[in-house]
């Protein structure tokens, strides 16, 4: 996973956030008898377990034997409130340098086996990402944004 943030802004008071990124999400199904269809997926960005995306849909999709998908959606939030604490610890983060964002897929899949379709079971993804605010050192700028690549590994309950 990676992500590009092209805005992170927050205002205090009121308390607000804006938040602009695009994120690269990718899916690999190793088993070679299965096949997975994932419907209403939706990804949003949370901070301090607070929401500060809308959640953005991602297209449905089959996914099947040892095969990869990868979406690449923009996750963008434009002033969203946000509790009074949030916006303090936000600021104290953004003059620390670093914040820890989670990145969350929600939605049903289902599995295919042969000509077998399962019913529908819910998908939560959890992804934490370290951004580091205003020293583009520790990404890759791309233009007016940066972009990081993403080493914390996901968590996945189904």
């Amino acid at each position: 996973m990676d992500a590009t943030v092209f805005a992170f802004n927050v205002s205090n008071p009121p308390n607000f956030i804006s938040t602009n990124l695009q994120i690269t999400i990718s899916s690999r199904n190793p088993n070679d008898r299965i096949g997975i269809y994932y419907d209403k997926l939706d990804v949003y960005a949370t901070y301090c377990g607070q929401q500060i995306t809308p959640p953005t849909p991602l297209p449905s999709a089959y996914q099947g034997h040892k095969d990869v998908n990868s979406w690449c959606p923009f996750v963008c939030g434009n002033w969203v409130p946000v509790a009074p604490y949030l916006a303090v610890t936000l600021a104290q983060d953004q003059v620390a340098g670093t914040g820890l964002l989670n990145i969350k897929v929600d939605g049903r899949m289902r599995w295919r086996v042969g000509s077998f379709i399962s019913g529908s079971h819910h998908l939560h993804v959890n992804c934490p990402a370290y951004i580091s605010f205003g020293n583009t050192n520790s990404g890759i700028s791309v233009g007016p944004a940066v972009k990081y690549q993403l080493a914390q590994s996901c968590h996945v309950d189904v």
